[in-house]
């Protein structure tokens, strides 16, 4: 049987502890949730808040079987809910053993309301 996996590790500040403590609030309570779920919202990935109590930074990072899409989903809910503007992305590896083939991508997502690319 071949064994697939992605691998993640990246860094997004949520700009204060505040926002960073209810970003892992909402995870936690997404991760109880998925326990009974057919389609788990946050499988794939752990979050941990940097330098905890005052640290503003999350630690996104594969749990061994990365699912890329569901951190772009989770991300991106944490940008309306918490009101997160900007650029943020990350970089991921694919490896698939039996092929022996290698794959890696980058996933670069706006914040906020759309931009005026003319000027």
């Amino acid at each position: 049987m071949a064994d697939y996996f992605t691998h993640f590790s990246c860094l997004l500040d949520v700009g204060t502890p505040d926002k960073a403590a209810r970003a892992l609030a909402l995870f936690k309570r997404l991760r109880a949730a998925d326990q009974d779920a057919d389609d788990p919202e946050v499988a794939g990935f752990d979050l941990v808040r940097q330098d905890a109590p005052e640290g503003s930074t999350l630690w996104i990072h594969d749990d061994d079987h990365g699912d890329v899409e569901a951190v772009i989903r989770f991300v991106l809910r944490l940008a309306e809910e918490l009101d997160l503007t900007g650029l943020w992305g990350f970089q991921y590896a694919l490896c698939r053993i039996r092929h022996k083939a290698y794959y890696a991508g980058i996933g670069i997502m706006p914040h906020g309301p759309p931009v005026d690319e003319k000027h």
